[in-house]
């Protein structure tokens, strides 16, 4: 008999995007459950319980000293030895968005020293606007991560103010793209080469990434949000195109099957 795989979508004040991910995981196939980071931090052994772990999208307490630092901070003391025997037992995390944020400052991305120190951040976009709207991604057939194998390039939505992706020198985003730890990136929704212009790439990310992982490949951080479109109706052509499901399912389909795969 297979046993569920238990995913915990981690929330908290100002988070806003946790339904939509806990919706994602569940049709995904896991047996998903919200839990608020003040929970964990007072139990934090709980979190072996979990086989996937989720950061959502939101304003994490308001996002008023730069996105996800608090949030960050709140985790990296009491939470930092059990997310590391987390990733270290080979479970699976995952940072959308507002998520990705809080990832990167907790140093958990793309994490290449091994030391959990920040090399990466995601800052005000180039356009100095929230932007919130669909784009289309690609990704890196390459990329050893297990939440994006296999998948073709897709549309989704994107709802953020700071989410221009760069790196804290040339040396880290040369050792990122020769370990192919880009995941995915912004790609023109209607052809052509050469950098990605705005508004496909809708912040200005170097290199046009949208999202990383780190060097095991089970961490994944991205901007656009896979979890809101989970049905054919979340897109804003469905009445035209055919679509046949929310292809932002497929992501999670990819987890989930991987981590079934580890408790089977």
């Amino acid at each position: 008999m297979a046993v569920a795989v238990k995913a915990c979508v981690i929330t908290g004040y100002g988070i806003n995007a946790d339904e939509e991910l806990l919706r994602a995981l569940a049709l995904a196939g896991a047996e998903a459950h919200r839990r608020h980071v003040n929970d964990l931090i007072e139990r934090p052994a709980e979190l072996g319980e979990y086989r996937l772990l989720a950061f959502p999208g939101g304003f994490s307490f308001g996002d008023h000293l730069g996105s996800g630092l608090v949030f960050a901070g709140l985790c990296r003391g009491p939470l930092k030895v059990a997310l590391e025997r987390f990733i270290d037992a080979g479970n699976l995390v995952v940072g959308i968005c507002n998520g990705f944020q809080v990832l990167v400052k907790l140093g958990i991305l793309p994490n290449l020293r091994g030391d959990w120190e920040p090399e990466v951040s995601l800052v005000h976009n180039d356009s100095g606007v929230f932007e919130n709207r669909w784009v289309r991604v690609r990704f890196e057939p390459r990329c050893p991560c297990v939440w994006t194998r296999g998948l073709a390039d897709m549309e989704l939505p994107v709802r953020h103010g700071e989410g221009r992706f760069v790196a804290s020198g040339a040396g880290v985003l040369e050792e990122l793209e020769r370990r192919h730890l880009v995941a995915l990136r912004y790609t023109r929704r209607w052809g052509g080469a050469g950098a990605v212009p705005y508004p496909d790439n809708p912040n200005g990310s170097t290199a046009d990434i949208a999202g990383i992982c780190d060097p095991t490949g089970r961490v994944l951080g991205l901007m656009p949000h896979p979890e809101a479109f989970l049905v054919p109706q979340n897109h804003p052509r469905w009445t035209r195109e055919s679509v046949a499901e929310g292809y932002g399912l497929r992501l999670f389909r990819n987890a989930v099957a991987h981590a079934a795969s580890r408790t089977t």
